[in-house]
């Protein structure tokens, strides 16, 4: 039986937080091998990418989620209690409650909240000499999911609700003060969206029964039970969160249009098939999260390589979606090559791989999509504005990635009423 590749390493721990997006990368072509052992917060780990590692992964037989994610994210991304750990009925029971909400008529009622909102945010930007993009976006999600899920939001809390979602986004990968304040604002945001619950349980708040704090209010588990208020807020927040973190996303789209004006003046020219192509090529091109972790569920071989039962495994996201064997000049920003893309679920995955609905698959992907479209939009098409100099170097170290200056415009106007 051959061995898989060894990582020298005591422990790499470091290593992973110095290199981030590119770790499990860099050594898989060191190693000439889609897969190898390294030990990670002095546990031995798996690391795998590519196609065939992530057909491997979202294999619900062999794999389970249940224990695989550090505390550090479930403290702050994640939450403790939620659908990302839990496996077979209870997974495909409480994805069911996302995926209900995943509805077109659903997604394009938030598409509307987020371009009102950004008509909104610009109006303001142009009264301003220059605006952080990123952290101006935040708001504006924060503003619309609110909206969208029924959620009350007073004018005087927005700074502070948003600043809460941004820390817990913030410490995914963190150590030191970064991961200190996520935790702290996780502490806050589950008080406060856990006192919403209580009070729609107690009629004290009325929200429609199909507004996503109605439905996750009123949901019952397998045995017939509300969710525990704690795990109801988990669940609420990761129907919040994820749609505030899509403004790195649309910060890189920002980015690629400065870079790329080739794009913009295709964007321009209105191709509704381009705008899709783009979007995806955003995805796939800059660092969103790097990996995702499992455990085996019992021991396995593949491609005569031992797996034993519970060891963690990493899936490289970022690696499989710039893997030159499944694309060509990966490393190239070039929205085209999803003209002739076929939609697998195992080859572009920068929110996992799989199916929505059985796998552990980001249930938010089609919203970030549709989102991301309508903010690529509002940037070609409601404003003019104009990138000064600073600094839009990405560190792949840090995790989660964005543009060191956050992405400032200046000398914002409206173009369209």
């Amino acid at each position: 039986m051959p061995q898989i590749p060894r990582d020298s390493s005591p422990d790499s721990s470091l290593a992973f937080w110095r290199e981030g997006y590119d770790f499990i990368s860099r050594r898989c072509r060191r190693y000439d091998a889609d897969l190898f052992e390294v030990r990670l917060l002095l546990q031995k780990t798996i690391c795998m990418r590519g196609e065939a590692a992530a057909r491997l992964f979202y294999d619900n037989q062999r794999f389970v989620r249940q224990g695989a994610m550090p505390a550090t994210v479930l403290k702050t991304l994640l939450g403790e209690g939620g659908v990302q750990g839990l496996d077979d009925k209870a997974h495909r029971h409480r994805k069911q409650l996302f995926m209900s909400l995943m509805t077109p008529e659903a997604i394009g009622q938030l598409a509307k909240l987020t371009a009102r909102q950004l008509r909104t945010a610009a109006e303001r930007w142009a009264k301003t000499d220059r605006v952080v993009l990123f952290e101006a976006l935040h708001e504006v999600l924060t503003r619309a999911v609110c909206a969208w899920a029924a959620v009350p939001l007073a004018e005087a809390e927005v700074e502070s609700r948003t600043r809460d979602f941004g820390a817990m986004i913030d410490a995914a990968g963190a150590v030191g003060p970064r991961l200190w304040w996520g935790r702290q604002a996780r502490k806050r945001a589950e008080a406060w969206v856990g006192e919403l619950v209580e009070q729609v349980r107690k009629g004290t708040l009325e929200v429609p029964e199909n507004s996503p704090l109605g439905v996750v209010a009123r949901h019952r588990d397998l045995e017939g039970n509300r969710l525990e208020r704690q795990i109801a807020a988990v669940e609420l927040l990761n129907l919040l969160r994820p749609v505030v973190a899509i403004a790195r996303f649309v910060t890189f789209a920002a980015l690629a249009l400065h870079r790329y004006p080739h794009c913009r003046r295709a964007l321009e020219e209105g191709d509704g098939d381009y705008r899709a192509w783009f979007v995806q090529e955003v995805r796939r091109y800059y660092p969103f999260f790097p990996c995702v972790a499992a455990r085996v569920r019992h021991d396995f071989t593949w491609n005569g390589y031992p797996f034993p039962r519970g060891t963690r495994v990493l899936l490289d996201l970022y690696g499989t979606d710039r893997d030159e064997r499944l694309w060509e000049q990966p490393d190239s920003f070039h929205p085209e090559r999803f003209r002739q893309w076929d939609g697998s679920a195992y080859d572009f995955i920068p929110q996992g791989g799989g199916d929505h609905y059985h796998n552990h698959r980001c249930a938010g992907e089609w919203v970030t999509i549709e989102l991301m479209k309508v903010a690529v939009q509002a940037l070609i098409e409601t404003m003019t504005y104009r990138v000064p100099p600073p600094n839009l170097a990405i560190d792949p170290g840090r995790i989660p990635a964005i543009p060191a200056s956050r992405f400032v415009i200046s000398d914002v106007s409206l173009t369209r009423a």
